[in-house]
């Protein structure tokens, strides 16, 4: 049975140009999906036009508004009802599809999707989680913008949530989970955070206990579980110093003909560096805590970007993310866990 996934086709700062070539990618690397392209019919089937592909494998829906990647959450919710947005969540509410993926306003989708989608049975609030590079492989880290200001149980729900996840995309059956705090020592860190600490370790949880931000990139944690203001910080922290390290590559590489004949020599080894770390591989953050699959790609995203995000929903629908998430929260209310 394919999998049918609804596209966001006008959100993210590109829109067409990046959302159309990017759902024929996924067409030819996955055998098993249909792509759902919302948006404004004709000027998706003009794009389509300059391709070729399998037309079976996608269906256009129309939508005649567009949530602009600045507009305010609430009048996206209120005055949107007929965006690309609201539309492709709406396929997904009603099981014309079993994921939707979006590159729009962050905040818009999520208080669209939390509308439209509810949240799953004893979820408080859902919670944007991403995978990011360590010198291991890669690490879950959760929440990164949607809540701030978190209690100690909206974090165990991050680690039960973040746990599955990771264990159903990884195959990971017991996930290292750390929570990000300022210190390893056991007072330090605001309350919240304290009482999290005792509630996860309460539970089955395979909790390493405190981490520090220098920590998520070692590879010793599998999922990393923060409060939104915190993870957002670190997320764009990472990101400004990714950009600083390749500004300086550059800078150095390109000073004079020696150097940039060392360019060359060490291009293999820098490729393989920017391979391993490029936030591209990495795009497309799930709105765990939701009960339908929705993936928020970054903004900027290009083709390859956008369809690691599409690759994520695929995945993501593949191991049932969101019933594993609430069968695992039910033990947790039920103290089995």
């Amino acid at each position: 049975m394919a999998i049918n996934i609804a596209i966001d086709a006008m959100g993210g700062d590109r829109g067409l140009a990046v959302t159309v070539p990017a759902s024929i990618d996924a067409l030819k690397k996955f055998s098993d999906i249909h792509v759902i392209l919302v948006g404004k019919q004709a000027e998706i089937e003009q794009v389509l036009a300059g391709y070729q592909y399998d037309s079976s494998r996608i269906t256009v829906v129309h939508a005649e508004q567009v949530v602009d990647m600045d507009e305010l959450p609430s009048k996206a919710l209120r005055n949107k009802r007929q965006s690309s947005m609201r539309i492709a969540l709406n396929l997904v509410k009603e099981n014309e599809a079993q994921a939707c993926v979006s590159a729009g306003n962050t905040g818009a989708l999520m208080a669209v999707a939390k509308f439209v989608l509810k949240t799953l049975p004893d979820i408080d609030r859902p919670a944007i989680c991403t995978s990011m590079p360590t010198m291991q492989g890669h690490v879950h880290v959760l929440d990164l913008g949607a809540n701030v200001g978190c209690t100690g149980e909206n974090l165990l729900q991050f680690a039960v949530m973040g746990s599955v996840l990771a264990s159903a995309v990884d195959g990971n059956a017991t996930p290292r989970v750390g929570l990000l705090n300022i210190g390893e020592e056991e007072i330090k860190g605001h309350q919240r955070i304290k009482d999290a600490h005792l509630l996860i370790q309460e539970t089955s949880i395979n909790y390493v206990g405190y981490i520090e931000g220098d920590d998520i990139y070692k590879g010793n944690t599998d999922v990393v579980v923060c409060d939104g203001f915190d993870g957002n910080i670190a997320l764009k922290s990472s990101e400004g110093v990714a950009k600083m390290i390749a500004f300086y590559l550059r800078e150095a590489f390109n000073r004079n003909i020696f150097t940039k004949i060392a360019g060359l020599i060490a291009y293999p080894v820098l490729k393989s560096f920017k391979d391993k770390v490029d936030p591209r591989r990495y795009n497309g953050a799930s709105l765990l805590g939701l009960r339908k699959i929705v993936i928020k790609s970054h903004g900027g995203a290009d083709q390859f970007a956008f369809l690691q995000a599409i690759a994520e929903a695929r995945l993501e629908v593949s191991k049932n993310v969101p019933e594993r998430i609430s069968a695992e929260v039910s033990k947790l209310i039920q103290g089995d866990i």
